[in-house]
């Protein structure tokens, strides 16, 4: 009669048990079971499970996708674009607010600005929903050991980071900060104290610090080469400790101010980086919807007030891709010893951007619009044993997915509440690239007592702008269709009031924000 086995705490995934051990368990049980051809175990004998996939996030601020792996042939990005080809590249992936602390709060919390009624930096999520679990939380809490080093939540402008996600206390890195003696303005500038949550009454008062600066100094002179070297050591740590590991790295070029080592400024001849092909607001388009410079003119030596000159933008453009490349090198690093610790196969490896970024085009710099240059983020993701090597994918999707997918690769459980939960895993999609998750991407702005959402299909975005003091007010609208104009040059809401209607419809399915 079948036998009945004895009841064993689950060892956790990569523990102490060797690999070559768990084989040779693994082969006494299977022999020990045909020998006795009953079926069942003997009570001594117990399978120990195969070991947890590790978890390395790789964040990276203000990072467009304009690597060479997107086609974009200047950028000198080889650490990144080999990652890219180790797993499946997103080509139409969204964040769900262009603004650094709702689109970190759209990954790590699992739910759009609309579900949790934040839409801006110094609002921390626990005010709104104190006991949200987060995706490291979450993964601390199915037995993984969760760390983060660098900007993971957005920390500055009176918001703060979140200690209950971390195993052991998170390390912060300055977001902001100068190796040449004198730019800091003989102590602290507007945007240093907005990013360490100093003079926060006074920033005003403040000196505006340079825009750029290029120095030849040693990568970790910046806040990127201390966060690889940081991840570096946490990854060493990690493989001694032989514990499933959660490792969450976030990198903060290309922000303002582009600072970067000389060496990566002179990767790049500026007089053949791309201009702006189109720097006008679309036609028609509500004079509200755009921007111009924004934080840009917290920086010397940009004006208070566009226009900037050609020699302004030019520089400008430098000193982006010049971060891109500092930052790519970081990552290569971090790469390297992952390879070097025999972690790869056993470590799911995300590369994604919290928004876009503007570089001129319809007249705006940075980010903070419903425009594609400011939604579209690159994603890649690495799973072994589920991602193909070199696979890409045009399906849509959003930040927000990437919290069940990563519980899904894991083997937790879905994640359920308590906070809004409005992702999709994408398992399914890393399996088969021409699967089909969402029919469309959400996302939002706000600007000033309108809330613009929008949604991103195969074809076209659809903008509505509502009141959020007046329900009676009528709802404006923009529509760009991009096989026609993929530069938004021009609203199309009047001329295409079917296309218009049948994606508000589609828009109005969404619950109302908060």
């Amino acid at each position: 009669m079948p036998c009945t086995l004895p009841m064993r705490r689950r060892l956790p995934g990569n523990c102490g048990v060797g690999r070559s051990a768990r084989r040779l368990a693994g082969a006494a049980l299977v022999a020990a079971a045909c020998w006795t051809a009953w079926p069942c175990l003997a009570a001594e004998e117990v399978a120990v499970p195969p070991p947890r996939p590790n978890v390395l996030l790789l964040l990276v601020d203000d990072l467009k996708p304009a690597l060479g792996c997107y086609g974009a042939d200047w950028a000198r990005t080889p650490h990144m674009d080999r990652l890219a080809r180790r797993g499946m590249r997103f080509d139409r992936a969204y964040c769900n607010q262009a603004l650094c602390a709702p689109s970190r709060n759209s990954l790590l919390v699992g739910a759009r600005p609309t579900s949790l009624g934040i839409y801006s930096l110094e609002l921390n999520f626990r005010r709104r929903f104190p006991d949200a679990v987060t995706l490291p939380q979450y993964f601390r809490r199915h037995g993984y050991r969760a760390e983060g080093v660098g900007k993971v939540f957005h920390i500055g402008h009176g918001n703060a980071g979140d200690p209950e996600s971390w195993s052991v206390p998170f390390q912060a890195e300055r977001a902001v900060g100068y190796a040449i003696p004198g730019n800091s303005r003989g102590g602290l500038t507007r945007e240093e104290a907005y990013f360490s949550n100093q003079a926060l009454d006074r920033v005003a008062s403040l000196p505006r610090g340079p825009a750029w600066e290029r120095a030849d100094v040693a990568d970790e002179a910046y806040a990127d080469g201390r966060i690889a070297a940081e991840g570096i050591r946490r990854l060493r740590a990690a493989r001694e400790r032989q514990e499933p590991f959660f490792l969450a790295l976030g990198f903060v070029k290309p922000h303002l101010p582009f600072c970067a080592p000389a060496r990566y400024w002179d990767l790049y001849d500026p007089a053949e980086l791309p201009q702006p092909a189109w720097e006008q607001p679309p036609v028609d388009a509500p004079a509200y919807a755009g921007k111009t410079l924004g934080e840009l003119s917290q920086y010397e030596p940009a004006p208070l007030e566009p226009p900037l000159d050609a020699s302004l933008k030019r520089t400008l453009i430098h000193g982006y891709f010049a971060s891109v490349s500092y930052v790519d090198a970081q990552i290569g690093k971090v790469l390297d010893e992952l390879a070097r610790l025999e972690l790869e196969a056993t470590t799911i490896v995300v590369l994604w951007g919290d928004h876009g970024f503007h570089l001129g085009d319809h007249g705006a710099w940075t980010k903070h619009t419903n425009y594609e240059e400011a939604n579209r983020i690159p994603l890649a993701i690495v799973a072994p044993g589920t991602t193909t090597r070199g696979s890409s994918t045009l399906a849509l999707v959003e930040s927000v997915d990437l919290y069940p997918t990563l519980a899904e690769l894991a083997g937790l459980p879905a994640p359920d509440g308590p906070q809004p939960r409005d992702g999709k895993s994408l398992v399914s999609l890393l399996k088969d690239p021409a699967a089909v998750v969402r029919d469309h991407a959400f996302h939002c702005y706000p600007r000033g007592k309108r809330l613009g959402r929008a949604i991103r299909t195969d074809r076209y975005r659809l903008v509505e702008w509502r009141s959020t003091v007046d329900a009676e007010e009528p709802a404006e609208y923009e529509l760009y269709d991009y096989e026609v104009d993929p530069l938004e040059t021009r609203n199309l809401a009047r001329a295409l009031p079917e296309v218009r209607d049948r994606l508000a419809a589609v828009l109005a399915v969404h619950p109302p924000p908060r």
